[in-house]
Formats: C-alpha cells, sequence, structure tokens
C-alpha cells in the first residue's frame, strides 16, 4: 500500500477488497505499507495535462499555492534550491521516472533565484495527473527517512490493520533502520513488523552492506537507482546486491520489471529476460509498480511475470546455490543450523536431479 497515492480510506477500501480476495481464493497475502519518505512531488492540484517543450524553461518552486503549468511546477519540498546547483539533472515522471521520452521529462539546472530552481527543459514530455515524483540525480536531499506523514500514517492505519511489512523508502543509512523499528516497537502489535529497506539512491547503494545488517529485508527501487546510476553499472549493483542478500538469508525484491506492459498486453523479449534473470540471480519477490497501478492490464501483467517466474525456478540451481552458501557461512556449524543445513542438502539434491533431467 503506497501512501505517496490517495488517502488512507481509499487503501482501507483496497485491503477490504483484499481480505475478500483471500477469503475466496483461500490463499494467504501478507501487507506491506510503503512510506513516502524523502520523496519529492510536484503537486498539480487542477489534474490537467502538461505540456513541457523541449528547450523551454521552466521553473521548480517550494510555492505549493501556485497552479502548475508548463512554465511553473510547485514542489512539496522547500530546499531544493539549495540543494541543487547549475547542470545537475532532475528527473520528472508519473509514479517514477520511466524513460519514457512522452510521459517524463527530464530537466538541466540553469540557475537557482532565492528558492526557486530554473530548469532547461531536455525533452517534450506530457505529464498527467495529480502527483509526479521528482528526483535529483545523485543530489542528497536534507528530508527525513521517516516524516512525520509517514510516522502518522503507520501509527493509525497501519496499527490499526496490523501491517506485516513497512517498505522504508529511500533508507540511506543504517540508523534509517534502527530509528523505524524503535518507532514500531512503541506500537503495539507492530513490534513485529519486519523492515524492508528500499534502496533508491547513492547514498543507500554506499552504505548498502550496513543497511543489509539491520533490515530484515532489502527493495531494489531500480526506478530511482537507473537515474543515479549510469544504465552500464545498474546490472553490476543488482547481482551484487541479490548475492549479498541471499548470503546473508535475507529476502531481496527487485522493482521494474515490465514497464512496457504499463500500456502493452506483452513484455518485451527484454523484459522477459531481465524477470527470469532476477530469479536466477537470486532475488525473493518482483514488486511491480505503474504497471499495476496505473496500467491498463494489471491482471495480464501479474500473470505474465508469474509464469515467467515459475519457468525461472524449474531451472534454478539449488544444488549450486546451497553449496555456495554453505561454503559462505563456513564452520563450524550451530546443532540447530546444522539440522537445517541437512534438510535442504536434501532438497537441493532432489532438485538437481529435477534439473538435469529438464536439461
Amino acid at each position: 500500500f503506497d501512501f505517496s497515492w490517495h488517502d488512507p480510506a481509499y487503501h482501507q477500501e483496497t485491503l477490504e477488497n483484499l481480505k475478500a480476495a483471500v477469503k475466496l481464493t483461500k490463499k494467504l497475502c501478507a501487507v506491506m505499507l510503503d512510506t513516502v519518505g524523502a520523496e519529492m512531488q510536484v503537486v498539480n492540484k487542477s489534474e490537467k495535462a502538461i505540456s513541457l517543450e523541449a528547450d523551454a524553461i521552466v521553473v521548480l518552486t517550494p510555492d505549493k499555492g501556485q497552479e502548475a503549468s508548463s512554465e511553473l511546477l510547485p514542489i512539496n519540498f522547500d530546499g531544493l534550491s539549495k540543494a541543487v546547483k547549475k547542470g545537475d539533472t532532475i528527473f520528472i515522471g508519473q509514479y517514477l521516472f520511466t524513460g519514457s521520452e512522452t510521459t517524463s521529462v527530464w530537466l538541466e539546472v540553469s540557475e537557482v533565484k532565492g528558492d526557486d530552481v530554473v530548469c532547461v527543459i531536455k525533452n517534450s514530455a506530457t505529464l498527467a495527473g495529480s502527483l509526479f515524483t521528482l528526483h535529483g540525480s545523485q543530489i542528497r536531499i536534507g528530508l527525513p527517512t521517516l516524516t512525520d506523514k509517514d510516522k502518522e500514517v503507520i501509527s493509525t492505519w497501519g496499527v490499526q490493520n496490523k501491517i506485516d511489512f513497512l517498505s522504508l523508502s529511500y533508507t540511506r543509512h543504517a540508523e534509517d533502520v534502527r530509528q523505524a523499528r524503535e518507532f514500531l516497537s512503541k506500537l503495539g502489535d507492530l513490534y513485529q513488523t519486519q523492515i524492508f529497506a528500499k534502496i533508491e539512491n547513492i547514498e543507500g547503494l554506499n552504505h548498502f552492506d550496513e543497511i543489509l545488517q539491520e533490515a530484515d529485508g532489502i527493495i531494489l527501487s531500480r526506478g530511482n537507482l537507473g537515474i543515479d546510476l549510469p544504465p552500464e553499472k545498474v546490472f553490476l549493483f543488482q547481482k551484487a546486491a541479490l548475492y549479498k542478500c541471499n548470503m546473508a538469508g535475507k529476502p531481496a525484491v527487485v522493482t521494474r520489471v515490465v514497464d512496457s506492459m504499463t500500456d502493452n498486453l506483452r513484455p518485451t523479449r527484454a523484459e522477459a529476460t531481465d524477470v527470469a534473470n532476477a530469479v536466477l540471480d537470486g532475488s525473493d519477490a518482483i514488486l511491480l509498480g505503474a504497471e499495476t497501478l496505473r496500467g491498463l492490464y494489471p491482471v495480464e501483467t501479474i500473470s505474465t511475470v508469474g509464469k515467467i517466474c515459475a519457468e525461472a525456478e524449474k531451472v534454478f540451481n539449488q544444488d549450486m546455490y546451497f553449496k555456495k552458501t554453505v561454503k559462505y557461512v563456513g564452520e563450524p556449524m550451530t546443532h540447530l543450523e546444522s539440522i537445517a543445513s541437512s534438510a535442504v542438502f536434501l532438497l537441493s539434491q532432489c532438485c538437481s536431479l529435477y534439473h538435469e533431467f529438464l536439461v
């Protein structure tokens, strides 16, 4: 439940639908609350589509009372002018920057005028909707990881619905996770709620190892990471992060896999391969975003991604994974670890035989 969008009443209605579906299908489903965190947003109160033309000028202003237009975009953060400098890159899109040349826009900072940031538009695009995410490439934003708004939502909606997981957006340091856990510990049943640290910028990437030690799981937010990192570096971080999560025995979640299915019935061949490789690299879950939030084919998307994951799992080399894990853990094992290891070893052998049969 992404609280960057809509209000608690909307999410409550969705949750009631989920409960009905769980009862009908007899398939259990956990509830994860996704915080807003240090997310900068453009506010478009009129919800009219905004057309931006390449090489034109647009001003980003913290004056939220202004009307959004092609020349002026009000934002929810008054410290942007202090965080950027001439030449910096800023991306804006609905939900997250997609890379599409028509639905997302990238800007280059031209100058800073008081609290306003004047930018040159680098590509023509149309922004549609009431809210857009704004992301500064490799720019440190002085917003708290767990905001007052997040705390209010967690202590009300989260407590009321006994959330199973907290997705901690824009996790930058291990201390962010510790503070969130301390906050949850004071909220009755939520002391058991597990925290998944969402890694989505350079700062979080640089402190990944210490964050992994504190968090119960990791979400690799490739949408924002793909902005902060050069495209040729994204796969390196993904593979390294998945390996570290696997060796630490903590779940790893990968996002942004089939963006094209937001508007199309089928994924591209590259996207299908990307989903399979995420599974083969050790990802424990796939997190869909724009495809199911505002996509035209949410059911087909889930079905397609599920089928790809199932096919990839059939050929996952359990035996090699087991041996790699045992080597990483080292000796001596505790009594409980030894029992668990023996059980997994037997299962991996069965899976290995099945894998050889398929090959």
